[in-house]
């Protein structure tokens, strides 16, 4: 195991006669045994970011250390890092042994280890059945697992991640979440996994760095990152949100922050970000759909201390099998999604009245 360390990386192309920065000054430490993700749309500079780290791209600026060891300079092989690719990259003209054997041979290993270093892997990852069989034979997942081994089987320090779920359909999808993420822990590598996708994210990592137009706008926690999210670009791409501008107008009794919005006043957690700039301060209040609870117009009201209380008509109501989805207006214009459990209230009519509850410690500040 190692951690990795990148420090200040920038690389620039050019496309159509401009000058694209692809990574953007970019610092970056990484801890040995780490599962980490870089997440973003594409076109942001996570895979570009990567292929840096494995050598596979040399950067314009900056420094790419492995534990204490600056390899900015080292080639591929020199790194003792080992890469999954989107497509697995197997060689079709070897059976599934060959190709978890490579990385072995290619170290100098004799016949004998290798043929141990590759069992061992493909028992790992549940493929030891299939060791005589070519790639062309295999199904997506099966041929995921072989990619995966023959990258463990290379023993090396750091294991690298480029979308290796993205060419498996659905089911399978989330199936093998789970497997890799215990595989990775098991192991006990460092390993850096690069997706578009937030599930994937949110369910496997350690930590997340959400990137954006080739910089890191955001690092954390999953957890983090998706309930006190830096800003409103992190909030949108991390999952359903709903947003509502407004200006802070003090504090309440109980030290929550005050924000005038055209929904009414709404009650927040502070962050040091929103007490230091004070009163008068342009912020977003962002809420997820699932911390906002529908209540018929006639039952109980939570405790508004730190609750904020809106009234609210049914839009839409839209079944997803275990949830119910509902489209609510505020107001003349303004829109918010809730999510509940199917069960709670049902199917509610359009037009019907109903009262919004969203907890303070369930809206997030976005400074503006």
């Amino acid at each position: 195991m190692t951690d990795i360390r990148l420090d200040n990386i920038t690389k620039v192309y050019a496309s159509a006669g401009s000058l694209v920065r692809a990574v953007d000054e970019v610092s970056l430490s990484i801890a040995s045994g780490e599962f980490f993700f870089l997440l973003g749309p594409s076109g942001c500079g996570k895979t570009t970011l990567l292929r840096i780290i494995a050598g596979l791209i040399e950067p314009d600026t900056g420094r790419v250390l492995l534990g204490q060891h600056d390899v900015t300079e080292l080639s591929v092989e020199k790194r003792k890092t080992a890469m999954v690719f989107q497509s697995y990259a197997l060689w079709p003209h070897m059976t599934v042994r060959q190709n978890v054997e490579f990385g072995p041979k290619m170290q100098g290993r004799d016949r004998i280890r290798r043929r141990e270093i590759a069992q061992a892997n493909l028992v790992r990852v549940q493929m030891e059945d299939y060791g005589s069989r070519k790639p062309n034979q295999l199904s997506g997942g099966q041929q995921q697992r072989v990619a995966l081994a023959r990258a463990l089987a290379a023993e090396g320090e750091c294991l690298l991640l480029d979308e290796p779920l993205s060419n498996l359909d659905a089911r399978l999808r989330l199936h093998m979440r789970g497997e890799l993420r215990r595989l990775v822990k098991e192991t006990g590598v460092t390993a850096v996994y690069v997706t578009h996708d937030q599930k994937e994210a949110l369910s496997m990592a350690d930590r997340v760095a959400v990137m954006n137009e080739g910089r890191i706008v955001q690092v954390g926690p999953p957890e983090e990152i998706y309930n006190r999210p830096a800003n409103r670009f992190v909030a949108d791409f991390l999952g359903e949100a709903n947003f509502v501008s407004g200006k802070v107008v003090g504090l309440s009794d109980s030290g929550l922050v005050k924000v005038e919005t055209p929904v009414g006043t709404l009650l927040a957690d502070p962050t040091a970000a929103v007490v230091q700039a004070g009163r008068g301060s342009a912020v977003t209040c962002c809420m997820r759909p699932e911390r906002v609870q529908v209540l018929a117009a006639g039952g109980p009201t939570p405790d508004r201390e730190k609750s904020n209380v809106l009234a609210a008509k049914v839009d839409s109501s839209t079944y997803l099998g275990e949830m119910r989805q509902y489209v609510l207006k505020l107001g003349s214009s303004t829109h918010w999604k809730a999510l509940m459990l199917a069960g709670h209230l049902g199917s509610l009519p359009s037009g019907q009245d109903v009262r919004l509850a969203v907890h303070s410690a369930d809206v997030s500040l976005l400074m503006e």
